[in-house]
């Protein structure tokens, strides 16, 4: 078993919002929306890696009752502490709340969280390198 995407939401007509975060903050691609479901509204979006294959998918759907979510959430794995401080950057230009409260909180991973143009919460992480103490 393996996961094929996570669903946010959005209110109608929230689409350029996300694009601004998902694709360009983030840097995941938009994919156009299976012809039968263009009409609902959204967006999705993709990450790959090296060799072309989708790594992560996140699908933004219209929801007429939107409440963001503040707990529930994506986790994106990052590959280096470096992607993850360069993303951190990035979003943080773009105008976009990072939360490095909890950085250290998760054994064995390196973790930030923001939140999209729309307030719902997303996690960034990376495997952390052990820590010696002693």
């Amino acid at each position: 078993m393996r996961l094929h995407h996570v669903q946010v939401a959005c209110p109608r007509g929230g689409e350029d919002v996300a694009r601004a975060f998902y694709a360009g903050a983030l840097g995941l691609h938009e994919v156009d929306k299976p012809e039968d479901l263009r009409a609902r509204g959204g967006a999705w979006f993709r990450a790959y890696d090296e060799a072309g294959a989708v790594t992560a998918e996140i699908h933004v759907g219209v929801e007429d009752a939107f409440i963001p979510a503040r707990k529930a959430h994506p986790a994106l794995v990052l590959g280096s502490a470096a992607e993850l401080d360069a993303v951190r950057r990035r979003l943080e230009d773009a105008g976009y709340e990072v939360d490095l409260s909890q950085r250290d909180t998760f054994p064995g991973h390196d973790r930030v969280h923001t939140f999209d143009g729309h307030g719902n919460r997303v996690e960034l992480l990376v495997a952390a390198p052990a820590r010696f103490t002693g």
